[in-house]
């Protein structure tokens, strides 16, 4: 039963995040590892030549500067706040499943029928974990997000435009319908490598605390890994670390999600790379170009780039369609991800 453990508490994370959802926000350790990323970003960005005081106005030609100088201090304090909260963090997630195992062991050893007491315990530390487990995924939460900023659509443009900013921090003031829905497809596709293949990768090659140390990266990636000023601070030097780390965390991650995307929709590698290199990340674009490859829609950022541009507009049909492709990765995801558990378990017993 011990070596199925890690098998069944991902079945029934996936199951309880399918049923439940997050927890309670007082209770998300995601949440947490927000509010301390917020506290540190706010004590990084003080004092360091290269923030911008939020309300001060501040040339074109002074911001490029900033962005451009190195700012040697600002990396290593961002480096210092970001490895002194994934060590925060990571080492809580050692020592709780540390602890899940050594009960599991301590009340199989109480009771004189073995086989009963190691069944109960197995099952209480399989709960225990997949309730741990569980934050580190949010397929369902991605999933409802990406249909509401298709219902708001079918109210106005502006509806559509407003329920978006809960997903990008991209400007949406300006966007076209299409524009609102390519948007939403793209933040789809990106945080399906970012939000369930990603954890669920680090989580079979190193447990809980690989999941906990990835979303804790991920996380970081989210809220410092800016190039310039966003929201009147400069995160070009105090938030690289954050994003350099993230980027070599979700290289395997982003293309296993490029591929179960081309094979379940029977999209060939040649002209999915074509098409993934496109974007200045080195990872966003394989999910991303996989997703308009399969639904034969073109997607991208104003100025920046097009993925498979001789695709059509994006219509409302797209996104429940985007939504069964994403589904299919999971779903062809999950068996290849028990197995290496399961010989994972093997290997370490």
């Amino acid at each position: 039963m011990s070596l199925l453990v890690p098998v069944l508490a991902l079945l029934l994370a996936l199951l309880v995040d399918r049923w439940f959802g997050e927890p309670p926000l007082r209770l998300h350790p995601v949440v947490w590892m927000g509010n301390y990323l917020g506290w540190a970003g706010g004590r990084l960005q003080r004092g360091l030549r290269s923030a911008v005081p939020v309300g001060v106005s501040v040339s074109n030609t002074t911001l490029a500067a900033r962005e451009e100088a190195a700012d040697y201090k600002a990396f290593w304090l961002g480096a210092l706040y970001w490895i002194g909260g994934i060590a925060l963090f990571t080492v809580a997630a050692v020592w709780l499943e540390h602890m899940l195992w050594m009960f599991g062991d301590w009340a199989a050893s109480l009771v004189t029928d073995a086989g009963i007491a190691g069944w109960l315990a197995s099952a209480v530390v399989l709960v225990l974990l997949a309730l741990l487990l569980k934050p580190m995924l949010a397929w369902a939460m991605l999933k409802g997000e990406v249909l509401a900023v298709e219902g708001a659509l079918g109210q106005s443009l502006q509806a559509g435009r407003d329920r978006l900013n809960w997903l990008v921090s991209r400007d949406t003031t300006c966007l076209s319908e299409a524009q609102v829905r390519e948007s939403a497809i793209e933040s789809l596709a990106e945080n399906l490598s970012d939000s369930v293949v990603a954890p669920i990768f680090w989580f079979v090659l190193l447990g809980l605390p690989g999941a906990v140390a990835y979303r804790f990266a991920n996380t970081a990636d989210a809220m410092w890994g800016y190039k310039g000023v966003y929201k009147g601070q400069n995160w070009e030097w105090a938030g690289k670390w954050a994003a350099r780390v993230d980027d070599v965390l979700n290289w395997l991650p982003s293309r296993l999600t490029g591929l179960l995307l081309a094979l379940t929709c029977g999209l060939r590698w040649k002209s999915l790379r074509r098409e993934a290199i496109k974007t200045p990340s080195p990872n966003s674009g394989w999910p991303m170009a996989a997703m308009a490859l399969a639904l034969n829609i073109h997607l991208g950022k104003p100025g920046v780039y097009v993925l498979n541009p001789g695709g059509e507009d994006a219509l409302a049909v797209h996104t429940g369609q985007a939504v069964v492709c994403a589904s299919k990765v999971l779903l062809a995801l999950i068996p290849v991800a028990l197995l290496a558990l399961y010989f994972r378990a093997i290997i370490l017993s």
